[in-house]
């Protein structure tokens, strides 16, 4: 899987996660203070990681802030992304099945290296819903994006 990794901060979990992500054998874009020469504001290198899956050039994005919540905020703004702050694994089992969440967001604060590899067994392990309501409200959403 092609996935789109931002980061405004160059932080040990923001290292693990594209090493991990990797040793997952995901084909892995960095952005932001990830990537040298990027501009690591936050806003910025998570509305680039969405782009790239709005646009098709990434299946899946995961962007990171101190808390999560403005990277999550950046990459909703892109049509077509339907992003999830997930701070455990429940929740994001949940955004990947309810939600059919496109983008992880995660808190480089409150996110420990045990802690992402749990979100990351089950963002993987998730899939969408063949649910009627949930397809409904997820479609719902990408009308409104547009």
């Amino acid at each position: 899987m092609r996935i789109s990794v931002s980061s405004d901060m160059d932080e040990p979990v923001a290292r693990a996660l594209l090493a991990e992500l990797r040793d997952r054998g995901h084909e892995v874009r960095a952005h932001g203070a990830l990537s040298l020469g990027d501009d690591p504001q936050w806003a910025v290198c998570s509305e680039a990681a969405a782009r790239e899956v709005a646009d098709g050039s990434a299946d899946q994005a995961v962007v990171c802030c101190w808390t999560g919540t403005g990277a999550s905020i950046a990459a909703n703004k892109v049509p077509g992304v339907r992003a999830a702050l997930c701070a455990d694994a429940y929740t994001a089992d949940g955004a990947r099945r309810w939600n059919d969440a496109n983008v992880l967001a995660l808190s480089l604060r409150l996110t420990s290296v045990p802690l992402l590899t749990e979100i990351l067994d089950a963002w993987f392990a998730g899939a969408p819903s063949d649910d009627p309501e949930d397809r409904r409200n997820v479609a719902h959403l990408d009308r409104a994006g547009s």
